[in-house]
């Protein structure tokens, strides 16, 4: 392979080879104008996307929110430049926010020279909802990885649901561009184990070797056989040479669409920063190529040394005839057969509507139980799995699993009907993640973004093994529901290895994130139905593994106040509170337990629950101080996890009863009696903590 390019592709003068070139070359342009980005992948894969987009990829970008469009999803996130060089030559309209067209260019020349500036619509890394086109947010490599296949996984999903004789509606593609980053990850990993023993071949990944990594030469630290393992996967393996070789390329992407049964890879070796002196070089990566650099390679691709930002006469419009001469018509096609389809099959043509306008269908809150009063109670991950079976037939795109752990997080579908999705039975709505937490975070992320409405499960403490998505979630403000079960030292005899402590407040601090701890099956109830009213919030269920008493509501407030985030469960007799208690959760039961006892001694006390402080933050200074008066600065917080950021609802003044260890192997009444967690623990506090005010 040459580091150089061949004088006979640029001296022709080809609209496809100046096409290519110009990918090349506004790559370079921007991020040498911003001082910072990364120019050498573009370069090597200009002719690799080129013949992708001009001759195999369904997308017109006239609608760029056609429904059964192929998805391309650059999992290399800090090569940005090539999508966006690709999204401007290919013309793709702008959709706004309520994915409507506004008419413009998705990217301008303009918004190109704004690459990675403040509000531009070029930023580092491709971010969804910032610009059309961008499919996902990549850049934590491998996380584009994980989400084709949850989109993978949603065509197959929505062509069992909706295709019928003579009506096909759903049978895209997605395809996807990764490189040694990303296949170093271990979510790529679980994500194609996945992959290969579900059979979806309509899925393509695109894999860089370029040998290149920041550090130098991934003989550092990769040198396996990645063809191997794939196969190994149950992939399908097919190897390009030359990354500039478009016959070749050609050749492949028509072996994966001959490809029945199952996923399909192409390795194709490439050479980072291609045609420039620094060709082959790690320092051809992440970093600007330096004007002198610039000059020199477009001096070596025929291209004009002193231009900027150049797009030769004729190459965008030839470019955007090729895939319109292409997939218009196939685009129109479909319009069709969707507008006989929903002469034919109105109730289902409505669903899809709802789909792609991120609804749900009417009336499915009817469907939500109610729990009676329990002195023992539910462990709220059983109350959880009731509402989750109550609602799931009507929510018929409702769909998910655990990381091998249904039994226990209680988040198999059970009703009549339901069946597991797996190789051969696309209808089924229970997925089987295996151990894979972290591509079942990715994977629920992609199918999201594919008009499902997923949710997954594990335990909580293994919530840092999928950290990334659960962040991104929140970022692409992705209406997913993870449900985290085993919430505390309820889990008694497993020890402090499955106990969570820190973890409510790392999902507390995550930006755009619905953290809820439910504190009995009535606000569990609550908790189902906000994470899925909620269309563009992602939303962590906490969950108990022991009982937790179901309170009587008709003694106090109604869980509907969980909507609120938090609100006044129960309240004292006469005059205003000496002191406000506040739980969440397991605990809740705990608080209103204690509240009873000081009542009977006198003590005016309030009770808060404030599952979620997110939905708290929400509402207006005067309903949150209306919960938590300033007045009244005696408080005292109970959770059986760690006090970082109760400072917030308890002040200075306040009190909290939390964990300030890791857990121990015992018997939950002996790890509670050990930490405090006791009614005569939490009344001893709140009155320490009134004696403080007197």
């Amino acid at each position: 392979m040459t580091h150089s390019p061949p004088n006979p592709l640029w001296g022709e003068g080809s609209l496809e080879s100046l096409a290519i070139g110009t990918i090349r070359t506004l790559a370079m342009d921007a991020v040498q104008k911003a001082n910072s980005g990364h120019p050498g992948t573009p370069m090597a894969l200009a002719a690799v996307t080129h013949t992708l987009w001009r001759d195999f990829l369904r997308y017109d970008p006239d609608a760029p929110d056609w429904p059964n469009r192929d998805r391309f999803v650059l999992s290399v996130g800090h090569a940005s430049m090539l999508l966006y060089a690709v999204l401007h030559l290919a013309g793709v309209k702008e959709i706004d926010a309520d994915r409507m067209p506004t008419g413009k260019p998705a990217v301008s020349l303009e918004d190109i020279k704004q690459f990675r500036q403040f509000g531009s619509k070029t930023p580092g890394h491709p971010e969804y909802r910032i610009t059309t086109g961008v499919e996902t947010t990549t850049g934590p490599l491998g996380q584009g990885c994980g989400n084709s296949v949850g989109m993978a996984i949603a065509e197959c999903a929505l062509a069992a649901r909706f295709n019928r004789d003579g009506f096909n509606l759903f049978d895209h593609d997605i395809y996807v561009l990764c490189g040694d980053g990303d296949m170093m990850e271990g979510v790529s990993s679980e994500a194609a184990s996945l992959a290969g023993h579900l059979g979806l071949s309509n899925l393509c990944w695109i894999y860089d070797s370029n040998h290149i990594s920041i550090e130098g030469s991934t003989k550092l630290a990769f040198t396996e056989d990645l063809g191997k393992r794939f196969e190994g996967y149950g992939w399908k393996v097919v190897h390009v040479e030359d990354a500039n070789d478009t016959a070749a390329l050609a050749s492949a992407f028509d072996v994966f669409g001959a490809t029945d049964d199952r996923p399909t890879l192409i390795v194709v070796q490439s050479v980072i920063g291609w045609g420039s002196p620094r060709a082959g070089n790690e320092k051809a990566h992440g970093e600007p190529l330096g004007e002198d650099n610039v000059r020199a390679t477009k001096k070596a691709y025929g291209w004009p040394e002193d231009s900027q930002f150049f797009v030769p006469d004729g190459v965008a419009e030839a470019f955007q005839a090729a895939i319109a001469e292409r997939v218009r018509p196939a685009r129109k096609a479909w319009e069709a057969t969707f507008a006989r389809y929903r002469k034919t099959f109105p109730m289902e043509a409505a669903q899809i509507d709802l789909l792609r306008e991120g609804k749900l269908p009417g009336g499915w809150q009817a469907a939500l139980p109610s729990f009676p009063t329990d002195a023992i109670g539910l462990a709220s991950r059983d109350s959880g799995g009731k509402v989750l079976n109550a609602i799931a037939p009507h929510v018929p795109l409702l769909m998910g699993g655990s990381a091998d752990l249904s039994p226990s997080t209680k988040t198999k579908m059970t009703f009549e009907g339901a069946s597991s999705f797996e190789r051969g039975d696309p209808a089924g709505r229970n997925l089987h993640f295996g151990v894979r937490e972290h591509a079942m975070g990715s994977i629920a992320n992609g199918m999201a973004l594919s008009y499902l409405r997923p949710y997954c499960s594990t335990f909580l403490v293994f919530a840092d093994y999928m950290r990334a998505p659960i962040r991104l979630a929140a970022i692409m403000e992705l209406p997913v529901t993870f449900v985290f079960t085993h919430d505390s030292i309820g889990v008694g005899e497993d020890g402090p290895t499955h106990q969570p402590v820190e973890h409510l407040a790392t999902l507390r601090a995550v930006p755009g994130l619905n953290t809820i701890r439910p504190g009995d099956a009535n606000e569990v109830v609550v908790a189902w139905k906000v994470a899925l009213e909620h269309s563009n919030v992602p939303t962590a269920l906490v969950l108990s593994r022991q009982a937790i008493p179901t309170l009587d509501r008709k003694r106090y407030a109604a869980a509907e106040g969980l909507q609120k985030g938090g609100y006044v469960l129960a309240e004292c007799k006469d005059g205003d509170p000496e002191i406000i208690l506040i739980g969440t959760g397991s605990e809740l039961p705990l608080v209103v337990a204690a509240h009873e006892k000081l009542r009977a001694e006198g003590v005016r006390s309030r009770v808060v629950s404030l599952p979620s402080w997110y939905l708290f933050e929400m509402q207006d200074d005067a309903y949150r101080k209306h919960v938590l008066p300033d007045a009244v600065r005696a408080r005292l917080a109970v959770e059986q996890a760690g006090s970082l950021g109760w400072d917030r609802y308890v002040g200075s003044d306040g009190d909290t009863i939390t964990m300030k260890t890791f857990g121990a192997s015992a018997p939950l009444a002996i790890l509670q009696e050990h930490h405090g967690f006791t009614i005569e623990n939490v009344c001893a506090i709140a009155r320490h903590i009134i004696g403080k005010h007197s």
